[in-house]
């Protein structure tokens, strides 16, 4: 069951299982999910060997939702358990929808997923200044209180309300990593450092402790890319390619691009904090640390631009 084939890690997005406000159930993320499986499958069919990797924003954000409704009754769901729980049941749709597709097809491979920690410095900056937002709006009121008696980061988010704000620290190492690259030269399929992982930090003694914080999905992402020796990195999002002067009338896709130039387009502020430029910056470092191929496209081109047939390529 070894496999031979090219490895590639491909970054899904969460927002990619929640179609629209109407379809953010349990079922229309799982349809979500076979649909976009459907793409992996043809990657497979090519030869590819896939690392999938997801987002979880918005499955954390209901966790955390039900929590604060179940106040009363019931005790609060840490956020690096959030991460976790996420991890699992996203995982859980990835195993099912891409076996099923196997099924189809009569390719025997099998899908593991591996819940994944993220290594990251207590000591990064970002847990001096939290501005990563996360869950329910609140009342001044409960801001202050939330602020007095759970020690939260609050801030008030435009006349909305106050919203909770935790540290998004940069990955340092993926813990589970020797198991992912063990697994993957078996022949698995590996769904792995889901929602950026869940973030522990390292104490004075050495135990892992887990830790309210958001790691950057496709940071961690590319880190795992570079350290499992990927020959590509995917980042699947909205669009089919990245975009200079995204929605407006001289708007220009870019197809192939050197990583100089798009760091250069990244500091020129084409790409928008938040959206295309993490992910830009996440295929920057992947390049940077020796990777040799990175794409962003959508779901559904995901085999034609393995095929050069779409999305923006950046190579070294």
């Amino acid at each position: 069951m070894a496999s031979k084939g090219k490895l590639a890690v491909v970054a899904v997005g969460g927002n990619s299982l929640i179609l629209d406000s109407k379809h953010q159930t349990v079922p229309d993320q799982y349809d979500a999910a076979a649909r976009t499986m459907v793409h992996v499958a043809d990657m497979i069919e090519q030869g590819y060997n896939v690392v999938l990797t997801h987002g979880n924003g918005p499955q954390v954000g209901f966790i955390l939702l039900r929590s604060e409704i179940a106040r009363s009754q019931l005790h609060p769901v840490p956020l690096d358990s959030c991460g976790a729980d996420t991890q699992g049941a996203i995982g859980y749709n990835f195993q099912m929808a891409l076996g099923n597709e196997f099924k189809k097809r009569g390719i025997s491979k099998p899908v593991v997923t591996v819940v994944t920690q993220v290594l990251v410095d207590k000591n990064d900056p970002s847990f001096k200044k939290p501005s990563k937002p996360i869950g329910q709006f609140y009342t001044e009121a409960e801001a202050k209180d939330r602020i007095a008696n759970d020690g939260w980061a609050m801030v008030e988010d435009a006349g909305r309300g106050w919203r909770r704000v935790v540290a998004s620290p940069l990955p340092l190492e993926i813990i589970e990593e020797n198991a992912i690259t063990a697994l993957t030269e078996k022949g698995f399929c590996v769904v792995a450092v889901g929602g950026g992982g869940i973030p522990v930090i390292r104490e004075d003694n050495g135990n892992l402790k887990g830790t309210a914080a958001v790691i950057d999905k496709d940071f961690a992402s590319a880190l795992l890319a570079s350290n499992i020796n990927a020959d590509m990195f995917i980042v699947s999002t909205a669009v089919e390619k990245a975009c200079l002067n995204f929605g407006k009338p001289d708007q220009k896709a870019l197809d192939k691009v050197t990583v100089a130039e798009l760091e250069q387009y990244c500091k020129e502020g084409h790409f928008k904090p938040g959206s295309m430029l993490p992910k830009c910056e996440a295929i920057i470092k992947f390049i940077k640390n020796g990777g040799k191929h990175a794409i962003i496209t959508n779901p559904e081109n995901l085999a034609k631009a393995v095929k050069g047939e779409a999305g923006t390529h950046v190579y070294p």
